[in-house]
């Protein structure tokens, strides 16, 4: 816990040090507009990493959540014109977790890596998606839907609240559930946890469910911002995603971590492309700043592990 503790703390000063560094860098940076705007853009991986952070604290990992994102996402625009809103999202939100309990299956029952099991996941939510719309992006025309990722409660976006609601429901069940307690126990020790009577195969089962049903709820704040189910969205976010729980110091080898952790990891990785956006920098290299910054992030958990 010490680590973790060192690993927030640490995550928490760079990303001060990052705000005061972006300040002197362009005097748009710190006017509320554009924080607002760091709010929104981040609030999609943010959902994402939250469900990873589930995953990864039981040392596992989900590589289909940009694809599950991209399959819910079709399903809302494709559904919404025939069945309604309400319904729409409902069944989208059930594929969501669909996709995770069958990753879940794959990996607590089956014994499949987690890596393959959700790489296959990808291909198939992905393939599932192209197959639904033929190809064509579909427009979203609903104005409540359109409103919802587009709004603004007391002046904050509702991507940014639904983010931080989704934040405070997994930081209770981590933090204040048998449940929560036994996923860094399966992380730290798997067998240690079977001998103490937690049920390793379902709550390894449960965290893919989590992450897959919180890739489709990311699904409704891409698609409600965008007003436009395409097969392609959430391409790559699953990289984006584990970037911001990794240098939000969870241990990719499981256990230690949290999720405030995760929502400071994905505020740094925020800022940061917020900062090169303002300066011109381009996108090619972004990427590769990006890079640099999941090796500095895990050369440094792995320092403070040692310690």
């Amino acid at each position: 816990m010490r680590a973790v503790g060192a690993g927030r703390l640490g995550g928490l000063i760079a990303l001060i040090v990052l705000i005061v560094i972006a300040s002197f860098l362009s005097d748009r940076f710190l006017t509320v507009p554009n924080l607002l705007n760091v709010l929104r853009q981040v609030s999609i991986v943010g959902i994402l990493a939250l469900g990873m952070t589930f995953v990864i604290l039981t040392a596992g990992i989900d590589l289909s959540i940009g694809s599950v994102l991209g399959l819910s996402v079709v399903l809302y625009a494709g559904l919404l014109e025939s069945f309604g809103l309400p319904a729409a999202i409902t069944l989208g939100m059930v594929a969501g977790a669909g996709a995770g309990l069958v990753n879940g299956i794959g990996v607590a029952y089956a014994g499949i890596p987690a890596f393959i099991m959700t790489l296959g996941m990808l291909s198939f939510a992905r393939g599932l998606a192209f197959i639904y719309t033929g190809g064509t992006p579909v427009p979203i025309l609903d104005e409540t839907f359109y409103n919802f990722g587009n709004g603004y409660v007391l002046g904050v976006p509702i991507p940014a609240l639904v983010l931080i609601a989704t934040l405070l429901a997994s930081a209770f069940v981590l933090g204040m559930t048998p449940f929560g307690r036994s996923v860094y126990g399966i992380g730290s020790n798997e067998e240690a946890a079977r001998m103490s009577g937690v049920p390793v195969r379902q709550y390894k089962a449960l965290v893919y469910v989590i992450s897959g049903t919180l890739a489709a709820l990311a699904g409704v704040v891409y698609a409600s911002q965008l007003g436009i189910g395409t097969p392609i969205a959430g391409q790559g976010y699953e990289l984006d995603a584990i970037a911001a729980v990794v240098v939000g110091g969870t241990s990719l080898f499981g256990g230690r971590g949290s999720v405030w952790g995760t929502f400071i990891g994905t505020l740094i990785i925020g800022v940061l492309a917020n900062t090169l956006n303002l300066n011109g920098v381009d996108p090619f290299v972004q990427q590769l700043v990006k890079g640099a910054l999941i090796v500095v992030a895990v050369f440094g958990m792995s320092r403070a592990s040692r310690s």
